[in-house]
């Protein structure tokens, strides 16, 4: 009988945060998934079978309530309603309730208001001397889709507080007082949610909150839709920005001709979410050969999307960051029912946000050491101090 494939990768190990990519190589050069007993579940570490799981509708999302539930309620109340917990048809209903406001057209029309608020941010900044995410990359995306939303934007800071403090659940481990920041931040950011709606109800307006208040989805489900948009409009973007902008500062890159491509560059170099999980619904046979293993139905299998885009037999010289790269299938947004519906919104404020910088700032460097997160699932910088015109 053949044995398991099996690995004892520390997800939560200081050097593996840092840089999980060494890591990685290892791993996928030893098995494309393996058995992971400290999670209890299969990790995948190459591009084929992370696009496969992410694609195959055995594999689902399948919340479960956070123990202990009636403490964490206000922490499970806005994932058990959310799409992206939810497979169809749940999911359907749930996410064609507010794609409209991520179709191509709106983009566009929202791209001249993410010029302006870039030239805003940029012409508050000492150029000898800033802090390119507190000042710049962290407040865009959340003043956009604050604004998208129709949340005023007096409530930019409470949001990305409260957004830190949710996505830090996500974590392989969780202290306690990082359990007691998310469920303080959920209650308090569904409170604002919940008088939100109810005012649209009575007085609606021409944004998306009004929207989603007209349509068949309950109170909590607006609210827990709304508080995804806005967690993972922050999140993915300043994350993306600051982890790409770091390689390219440190290569002495600046972004290519194509700004469009120098994105996707970022995304797949550094990516910003790291470990994507689903649950298998029946048994499924995953790989070739001697590589081939059986998920079995009920077992937990985590995407390393982080892994999948360093493969070396997809992209030519992984390791490498050429922001000129082309083509470029990451699977930095996912694949598959659960892709990224802010994709197009994320690459337009991405584009738009980098362009503004290097125009105001060509000669932008680093002057002092960023300061990372310390996170895994979610990747990303505190603070990037650069400076220079």
């Amino acid at each position: 009988m053949r044995s398991v494939p099996t690995t004892s990768l520390d997800l939560s190990d200081p050097q593996v945060v840092a840089d999980p990519y060494p890591f990685f190589a290892e791993e996928r050069a030893a098995h494309p998934v393996a058995w992971h007993e400290a999670t209890g579940s299969w990790l995948t570490f190459d591009h084929a079978t992370t696009s496969a799981v992410l694609r195959d509708r055995t594999f689902a999302r399948l919340w479960q309530d956070k123990e202990p539930a009636a403490y964490l309620e206000p922490f499970n109340l806005l994932h058990r309603n959310q799409m992206m917990e939810n497979e169809p048809p749940v999911h359907t209903r749930m996410r064609r309730s507010v794609a409209g406001a991520f179709n191509r057209g709106h983009v566009e029309r929202l791209r001249s208001r993410v010029r302006e608020i870039a030239a805003s941010l940029l012409a508050e900044v000492d150029p000898a001397r800033f802090d390119v995410i507190g000042q710049y990359a962290e407040p865009l995306p959340v003043l956009v889709i604050a604004e998208l939303l129709g949340v005023d934007s007096a409530h930019v800071d409470d949001l990305r507080r409260w957004s830190q403090a949710i996505v830090r659940m996500y974590e392989v481990s969780t202290p306690p007082e990082v359990v007691d920041a998310a469920v303080a931040a959920a209650d308090d950011f569904a409170a604002l949610v919940r008088d939100l709606v109810a005012e649209r109800r009575r007085t609606p307006r021409a944004d998306l909150v009004s929207d989603l208040a007209a349509t068949d989805l309950s109170d909590d489900e607006v609210v827990a839709a709304v508080v995804l948009l806005l967690n993972a409009g922050h999140e993915a973007s300043v994350n993306v920005f600051g982890n790409g902008l770091v390689a390219m500062l440190e290569r002495g890159l600046r972004p290519g001709d194509d700004v469009a491509l120098t994105v996707e560059e970022m995304l797949r170099f550094d990516s910003a979410l790291q470990l994507f999980e689903r649950t298998a619904t029946a048994d499924v046979r995953l790989g070739e050969g001697d590589a081939q293993v059986v998920v079995e139905q009920g077992q937990k299998i985590a995407v390393l999307l982080g892994a999948a885009n360093r493969d070396p037999a997809v992209f030519a010289d992984a390791d490498t960051m050429d922001v000129g790269r082309d083509p470029n299938p990451h699977v930095a947004f996912g694949a598959g029912v659960h892709f990224c519906l802010g994709a197009p919104l994320a690459r337009m404020e991405l584009v738009e946000s980098l362009t503004a910088l290097f125009a105001a700032h060509p000669g932008l460097r680093l002057v002092d050491a960023p300061e990372s997160r310390g996170t895994f699932v979610l990747r990303g910088y505190h603070h990037v101090p650069t400076g220079g015109s």
